[in-house]
C-alpha cells in the first residue's frame, strides 16, 4: 500500500512507536534552569525543572537528567489533589532533594501555575512535602534526619584526607564534623578512592567563622554522579538537628562553601525542618523529543 497522505504518515509513525513501546510526546514540554539558594545568577545549585502533563517513561526522566547533566532534575505533574515531584541525577533517582525542590516551587509560583499565596504540595518517595513564599524566600517543610554515631566505613577517611571529631550517619549518607571552617574549605577529596567507600554520599561540616552564619559544610556524593553538590538542601535535614543540639539553637543559617556558594535558613519544628532559600531563573525552553 502506497501512502500518499502526510497526516495518515505522521499517525503511522506514532502507532509504531506505541506498539514497540516507545515514549510518544505530542507537545513541547517546558523546562527551566534555576540556580537554587542564592539572590543571584549562577551562584547556588543550579536545578533542572521539567513540567509535565502527566508521568513520563523513568527511562526518559533519566534520560532528560542525564541531558541536563545537572546534580539534579526534577519532574513535577498534577497527581490528585497535590503534585507529583520526583528527582534524578545524571546517573539515578534519589529520594529527596531540597535545591530541586526549591527550584521548582520558584518556577510554579513565578509562571503563575501557582498564586503566590498558595502552598505547594508535592507526593514525593519522601512523603509529603510542601513549600510557600515567604518575602522573597521560599520555605521548604522537609523531614528531620537524625544522626547517630557511628564508626566510618572503610576508605572514607582515606578519601577525604580529613581527621573527624565526630562520624554519624542518618539513613543515607554520613555526617563528619571537623576541627575547623578552613578544613572544611580546603578538603581536596579523592573521588576515585571515595567512590569505592560503601556510602551515598557526605557531609563535612564545621561551625563558622563568620557572625552571620551558624555553621558551613560541603557535600560529597561522586557514588550518584557528583562529585561535589554545590548546595544540599537534603543534607540540612540532617546538619540542622546536629548542629541544633550542639548550639541549643532552634533557628539558624548555613552556608555551604563550594565553588559556588549558597545559604540556608533553618528552623527545627518537632520531627520536620524548615528549610528557607532564595532562587533565580537563568533560563527556559521547551523540551523536544
Amino acid at each position: 500500500m502506497e501512502i500518499h497522505d502526510e497526516k495518515c504518515y505522521t499517525f503511522l509513525i506514532v502507532w509504531l512507536l506505541v506498539q514497540f513501546g516507545c515514549e510518544v510526546m505530542t507537545m513541547p514540554v517546558p523546562i527551566y534552569q534555576v540556580d537554587a539558594f542564592t539572590d543571584k545568577a549562577f551562584a547556588g545549585n543550579p536545578a533542572g525543572v521539567c513540567l509535565l502533563e502527566k508521568a513520563l517513561a523513568d527511562g526518559l526522566m533519566q534520560s532528560v537528567a542525564m541531558e541536563m547533566n545537572l546534580s539534579e532534575t526534577a519532574f513535577v505533574w498534577p497527581e490528585k489533589e497535590a503534585l507529583r515531584l520526583r528527582w534524578f541525577t545524571p546517573l539515578a533517582e534519589v529520594n529527596l532533594c531540597g535545591h530541586a525542590t526549591l527550584a521548582t516551587a520558584k518556577v510554579l509560583f513565578e509562571t503563575g501555575r501557582l498564586k503566590k499565596t498558595e502552598t505547594a504540595r508535592f507526593d514525593t518517595r519522601s512523603g509529603r512535602l510542601e513549600a510557600r513564599l515567604k518575602d522573597d524566600w521560599i520555605e521548604l517543610d522537609f523531614p528531620s534526619q537524625r544522626v547517630e554515631p557511628c564508626p566510618p566505613p572503610a576508605k572514607l577517611l582515606e578519601s577525604l584526607k580529613a581527621e573527624p571529631l565526630f562520624v554519624g550517619r542518618n539513613r543515607e549518607d554520613y555526617l563528619l564534623e571537623v576541627v575547623d571552617e578552613e578544613t572544611v574549605r580546603g578538603l581536596r577529596p579523592d573521588f576515585a578512592l571515595l567512590r569505592q567507600a560503601t556510602v551515598r554520599g557526605v557531609m563535612v561540616t564545621s561551625r563558622s567563622t563568620a557572625k552571620n552564619f551558624d555553621f558551613v559544610s560541603r557535600f560529597f556524593a561522586p557514588a550518584v554522579g557528583i562529585d561535589e553538590d554545590p548546595v544540599t538542601g537534603s543534607a540540612h535535614c540532617a546538619l540542622a538537628p546536629y548542629w541544633g543540639g550542639k548550639l541549643d539553637k532552634k533557628e539558624m543559617v548555613g552556608f555551604q562553601v563550594s565553588w559556588r556558594g549558597g545559604v540556608v535558613r533553618v528552623r527545627l519544628e518537632n520531627d520536620r525542618v524548615k528549610l528557607a532559600g532564595q532562587a533565580v531563573i537563568v533560563f527556559s525552553g521547551q523540551l523536544d523529543i
